[in-house]
């Protein structure tokens, strides 16, 4: 699962690129890690949120509550589980991407592989959202299996979102919006690996193109389907 990526744009050069208006004095880093804010564009507009939506476990010793922690990555297949339902139904956002990253090996002595999209400086990642009493609005991104060329050092990978596709994303149905989440199947950038160094680190990477990644027959998951309700309020998973 993606936990690390980078978005090296300015809040008003990702605004222009959305055609959407730009919240002043955004704060947020070139690497964004969970729990920490990232650009979304949601809406009319592109703001600030926390990446990952808190999770609050309680301690097995004493009962207490624990520090929430992010929950900032979602299967696809997980969707219309009550945890994902309400925000993938009401509340569907676009994640500007520069790169993601992708770490293997030991504990130690692991390397970290950057993915990016070749000769663009920007792309888009499916996301949703809700507001939280924790951090305040808080985002996770959807995803999907890896495609051929990342599976030596993952088997998931964001959903990549092609231009034509956001409207469909943010604003068509939600049978509309999960056949977004799909395998990608054009070129990836892959960086040369690196050592994982402290958290908050920066780490280079020198990209090379890689071959396009399959077309996948199917769209849909195979383990479920997504349907509405007779409400229309809600999505409830059902098998094949």
């Amino acid at each position: 699962m993606c936990n690390l990526y980078r978005m090296n744009k300015a809040t008003a050069e990702v605004a222009n690129w959305f055609g959407r208006s730009s919240q002043l004095g955004a704060n947020f880093a070139a690497e964004v890690y969970p729990g920490y804010p990232g650009l979304v564009a949601e809406g009319d507009g592109v703001r600030a949120m926390t990446w990952g939506f808190p999770l609050v476990l309680k301690s097995k010793k004493t009962g207490a509550p624990l520090k929430p922690k992010p929950v900032n990555n979602t299967r696809e297949d997980k969707l219309g589980t009550g945890f994902w339902r309400d925000s993938f139904v009401k509340r569907r956002c676009l994640i500007p991407v520069t790169a993601w990253a992708e770490a293997e090996g030991a504990k130690g002595s692991m390397t970290r592989t950057w993915y990016s999209l070749p000769g663009q400086d920007l792309f888009a990642v499916a996301g949703v959202w809700r507001p939280t009493a924790e951090w305040g609005e808080a985002y996770s991104m959807v995803m999907v299996d890896g495609c051929e060329q990342m599976a030596d050092v993952h088997d998931r990978m964001p959903t990549i979102l092609r231009r034509e596709d956001w409207s469909r994303w943010t604003d068509g149905t939600p049978e509309e919006a999960f056949a977004l989440c799909r395998v990608w199947d054009g070129p990836l950038a892959i960086g040369v690996r690196s050592r994982c160094r402290a958290a908050m680190s920066v780490a280079s990477a020198v990209p090379r193109l890689a071959t396009s990644c399959p077309l996948q027959a199917r769209h849909l998951p195979a383990a479920a389907r997504l349907r509405l309700s007779p409400s229309g309020r809600s999505l409830r998973t059902v098998a094949p």
